[in-house]
């Protein structure tokens, strides 16, 4: 297999730009492209959590047991619109395939495997000056206020292990966890905390990485947006720009998260990718907490980016382009609220919106296509900011012609 000189990756989201590295790493040239700019997408206002211990799949037995008023109520957590499109009946069909326990067990295995590759490609792009804005959790911590809630998360962490995972957890009084965070109120009585965790300031991180690719002399062509990719076989690809020249390479990434079919169904895409759209916003407690805290019965991530508490939630299955909801953010604000002492949940700055591509069996799309010199990355449904440095990593070994890591045939894009 020869190596490309030149690679277009259309995205500028933590996929692309972490494949964008990792090709670089192997010598290629590399142009991306976004129609927006950097980190425009579910990069920027995600909870940042590097956390494999948590990085499960999503379509699980619980997700549907609250039934279907629940999933079309407006306030649920897991929101799911009565007018449902052809487009998103499919996702959820397939969905509810793969949330059975037997379908849920057997993607288990696979995210296992993922984990143990998930930190070390952080590793190897820290080693290499992508240093900003990693920090380990030292704890990462779950707030409960009843035993039963707790031990759901515990047996999923015994589905890890039966899986060939592993994750090490301490169960904690909710005094020992005021200890680290004292802005936690006193309706938490139960605890976790869970070692080898880690989590990034999402902008931070974005921008040091671009930062790192332009260094290495790529270009990131921001307002870009493309609109096709001609194959012209032994010449290469074209991708088409809305109102630009066409940009010539020798292969392409496709990298546009929740859009990924629009660009790869042309070349044997067939897999659904869904949007499914988080909310956060940000808060000033009295006390800053310094640990990443996950409240799981409320489904709420909130995360410390040094002046302020990132505060998010949300799996809305929503076109990605239709406006916010400010019913998301109040359903956020009133399942977090009785958790803390003392802060000022009119006061939140920053709320963002953003569309994780879900796919129905819960797996990236990563690898090659139907054409030698088109390849895809995305699909990673809540996983993104855990996933994007290890799919890089195997995307670019298998673009110039490295090792085939396993994982890839679960991620096979034509599947």
């Amino acid at each position: 297999m020869t190596q490309p000189a030149k690679v277009t990756i259309i995205g500028a989201g933590i996929v692309g730009l972490c494949t964008a590295w990792f090709l670089q790493e192997r010598g290629v040239e590399v142009t991306v492209l976004d129609r927006t700019g950097v980190a425009a997408g579910a990069s920027l206002g995600n909870a940042g959590w590097v956390a494999p211990a948590l990085t499960l799949p999503l379509p699980e037995p619980s997700i549907f047991k609250v039934g279907i008023k629940a999933v079309i109520d407006p306030t649920s957590p897991v929101y799911v619109p009565v007018a449902a499109n052809s487009t998103l009946l499919r996702f959820l069909a397939g969905f509810a395939r793969h949330s059975t326990p037997k379908m849920w067990r057997r993607n288990m295995v696979t995210f296992a495997e993922i984990n143990k590759w998930s930190l070390e490609s952080f590793d190897r792009m820290e080693d290499g000056g992508v240093s900003a804005a990693l920090k380990h959790a030292e704890p990462f911590l779950a707030a409960f206020t009843n035993e039963a809630d707790r031990q759901i998360i515990t047996h999923e962490f015994d589905e890890v292990a039966a899986g060939g995972g592993h994750v090490s957890f301490e169960k904690i009084t909710g005094d020992e966890l005021r200890e680290f965070e004292p802005s936690v109120s006193k309706l938490v009585t139960l605890g976790l905390r869970v070692d080898g965790q880690r989590f990034i300031n999402p902008p931070s991180f974005m921008q040091v990485l671009a930062a790192a690719v332009r260094a290495r002399g790529a270009t990131i062509v921001e307002g870009a947006k493309a609109t096709g990719i001609r194959d012209l076989g032994a010449a290469g690809v074209a991708v088409d720009v809305e109102g630009q020249n066409a940009v010539l390479s020798n292969e392409v990434v496709i990298a546009t998260g929740t859009w990924l079919g629009d660009l790869a169904r042309q070349f044997g895409v067939r897999q659904v990718v869904q949007s499914g759209r988080g909310y956060s916003f940000s808060v000033k407690p009295p006390v800053i907490p310094t640990h990443p805290i996950y409240l799981p019965a409320q489904r709420v991530a909130c995360t410390p980016l040094g002046d302020r508490l990132r505060v998010g939630g949300m799996m809305e299955f929503r076109s990605a382009d239709a406006p916010a909801d400010s019913r998301r953010i109040q359903t956020i604000v009133n399942a977090a609220s009785p958790m803390f002492d003392g802060v000022d949940w009119d006061a939140r700055e920053e709320e963002w919106v953003g569309s994780r591509p879900c796919t129905p069996d819960g797996l990236p799309l990563v690898g090659g296509t139907r054409s030698p010199r088109v390849h895809v990355a995305g699909g990673h449904g809540m996983w993104g900011v855990t996933l994007g440095p290890l799919t890089g990593r195997i995307l670019a070994d298998s673009i110039t012609g490295g090792e085939k890591h396993p994982l890839l045939e679960a991620f096979d894009p034509l599947r």
